[in-house]
């Protein structure tokens, strides 16, 4: 699902809500998660899973097309363990 069919089918099943609004909310949301793990922190989304942030030390690597090694710099990524809910959905319990 990619994020206008997110937003088309909450303003489905809210027919209430202008489709602006509903942009406007998943939109917010999204930038909310991404802006607590700039800072380092931790969202948690009950059911679903949590989103966190791992460093990456730095380390030579090497050019995969001439062999050379290549100091890889340190870096953070984004890590996503999923919740007890989605992983028991996911496996038909």
């Amino acid at each position: 699902m990619i994020r206008s069919e997110l937003v088309q089918k909450i303003a489905d099943e809210n027919p209430h809500l202008y489709q602006r609004d509903v942009e406007r909310i998943v939109a917010t949301i999204f930038d909310e998660i991404i802006e607590a793990m700039a800072r380092g922190d931790r969202v948690e989304l009950r059911g679903f899973g949590a989103f966190s942030v791992k460093k990456r030390d730095g380390r030579v690597g090497r050019n995969p097309r001439t062999g050379d090694s290549v100091e890889v710099e340190e870096k953070h990524v984004p890590f996503f363990k999923t919740g007890k809910l989605l992983r028991d959905r996911l496996n038909g319990k």
